[in-house]
């Protein structure tokens, strides 16, 4: 990730074809290690294409990715007893309450 970030800056400061050693430079900056197996790689799948025209592509394939997390829906167990409603409530709060992974970085991670 952190080599297409540095692409993609380096494309927004006006170099329309980055160099492995431009993004070297870039990711130097900032104190990354630039592993050059993933930046010839990406250098060779964008080689003569259009930024813009990558994006947008990018764009349309995460349209079609679905985003929203399962619902898990709890049924109250049928018939009258009023112990029951209690019990099921205290397990959906505890199930509120645990602590679940953290989505900051969404597993994305700057400096790899």
């Amino acid at each position: 990730m952190k080599v297409v970030a540095a692409y993609l800056l380096a494309v927004l400061g006006g170099n329309a074809s980055p160099s492995a050693d431009d993004l070297k430079v870039i990711l130097g900056s900032v104190g990354a290690e630039a592993d050059d197996d993933r930046i010839e790689l990406l250098l060779s799948e964008v080689k003569g294409k259009d930024i813009t025209e990558l994006i947008a592509s990018g764009r349309e394939k995460l349209a079609s990715v679905p985003s929203g997390g399962g619902a898990v829906a709890v049924a109250a167990p049928a018939g009258g007893g009023g112990g029951a409603a209690p019990a099921a409530e205290a397990k959906k709060e505890e199930k509120v309450e645990e602590k679940e992974e953290s989505d900051d970085d969404m597993g994305f991670s700057l400096f790899d």
